[in-house]
């Protein structure tokens, strides 16, 4: 049975979540260390640059932390910093996404570089800045992996979804999705876009998989999951009784009736792709624990925190304003508790 996470998203705590003065945040993903306290793995990016394409060029992954999974979260430290032009990922880290298996723990994340002067607070930043134009032709999916979540964290020197040439990834892998598999293997979804001409296509979805999640990684797929047309993002995805389940971002809202709403989507082997009986999985509308319902600016980049095999809460990055986050004044990472499963199970 198919059905939507709306039916049991209790009220969202106004204080939960994280967020940081003088900061843009986005991308929370949390999981549970093994001193029993919350761990959210967070992009910030600083609040002189705009909020778009700031994160392009100055975003690092953060740690915060909570005694429970609503938050408020406390920033602890930064775990991927830049790390100089050199590198792939050298000048920006974002798109976070923990798990723990095995004994460890694997930080799934994209990375960018590019090779002109760092931006200063003096200097206007907009999309045809060459920095910015560079960075964006130059994300790449990367992992990082420690055996606590306190780190160290070893850091890979090259990408794990290095682009193909003439395939509907030759121009940039983002936003990881991994799932594990019964098996220990796991199923990665990721962003892509293709070449075209001098300049970028539309958003797709692709999938990889490998033994184990520190690759190596092969792409199963030489199609998108979905056509052109089909226009989403930021997908999460998990293994269900029947097969695997996704949510993503509904771009123009064709598919889920809110533009910028969520997409349920289901497969029964992680390689072909439907959309759900009941294709809306979550709404820009909000109910807050004040009793207020708010459309916000943004709903975006959702994570589901598993506990004892089940979701127990949706992590997403929100901002204010009237839509979209280029007008954001405001960003953070909020924090929606699930009620238990409903009849059919998720």
């Amino acid at each position: 049975m198919d059905f939507s996470l709306m039916d049991r998203m209790l009220p969202a705590p106004l204080n939960g979540g994280f967020r940081m003065d003088g900061w843009w945040v986005w991308c929370g993903s949390v999981v549970r260390g093994e001193d029993g306290r919350y761990h959210m793995f967070a992009s910030r990016w600083p609040g002189w640059l705009p909020m778009h394409p700031g994160w392009l060029l100055r975003s690092e992954v953060v740690r915060a932390v909570s005694d429970t999974p609503e938050g408020p979260y406390l920033y602890a430290e930064t775990v991927l910093p830049a790390r100089g032009a050199e590198y792939w990922d050298g000048r920006s880290t974002h798109n976070p996404h923990i798990i723990r298996h095995g004994g460890k723990y694997f930080l799934y994340y994209m990375g960018s570089t590019h090779p002109f002067a760092e931006v200063t607070p003096e200097e206007p930043v907009g999309l045809d800045d060459c920095r910015a134009i560079a960075a964006r032709a130059n994300k790449r999916v990367g992992l990082a992996v420690s055996d606590s979540v306190f780190g160290p964290w070893k850091r890979l020197d090259a990408p794990i979804l290095p682009v193909r040439p003439g395939k509907f990834d030759s121009y940039l892998t983002s936003n990881p999705a991994p799932c594990i598999r019964e098996d220990g293997s796991v199923l990665l979804i990721y962003k892509a876009r293709k070449y075209e001409g001098h300049t970028y296509g539309n958003m797709t979805l692709g999938a990889a998989v490998a033994d184990g999640p520190e690759g190596p990684y092969r792409v199963i797929r030489e199609e998108p999951l979905f056509p052109p047309e089909v226009h989403v993002e930021d997908p999460f995805a998990w293994r269900t009784e029947s097969g695997y389940a996704m949510i993503a971002k509904d771009m123009e809202g064709h598919l889920c009736g809110e533009k910028h709403g969520g997409i349920l989507a289901v497969s029964d082997n992680g390689t072909d792709w439907r959309l759900a009986d009941a294709p809306k999985a979550y709404s820009r509308e909000i109910l807050w624990d004040d009793g207020r319902k708010r459309v916000m600016g943004s709903f975006e980049r959702p994570f589901l925190l598993f506990q004892d095999g089940r979701p127990t809460h949706l992590f997403a990055a929100t901002a204010d304003g009237p839509g979209g986050f280029r007008h954001a004044r405001q960003t953070w990472n909020m924090v929606i508790p699930l009620a238990a499963d409903p009849p059919g199970g998720l």
